[in-house]
């Protein structure tokens, strides 16, 4: 896997994890999406899909 592709899975998971970090900031404080429960676990889920995803391609490239 080049060098580039690499930097791209990077991001992506490091961008998952951001999204992922404030869904659970919102659920405990309320900000920045206002409180909805439903959005919030709904991007938990879909960080740690993207998250594992990534991952996994990570590992099988190496």
């Amino acid at each position: 896997m080049s060098k580039q592709i690499k930097r791209l899975l990077l991001g992506s998971m490091a961008a998952s994890g951001l999204v992922a970090v404030t869904a659970v900031v919102d659920l405990i404080i309320g900000i920045p999406y206002s409180g909805m429960m439903v959005f919030d676990i709904l991007f938990l889920v879909t960080a740690a899909i993207v998250i594992y995803m990534g991952y996994e391609t990570f590992k099988e490239s190496t």
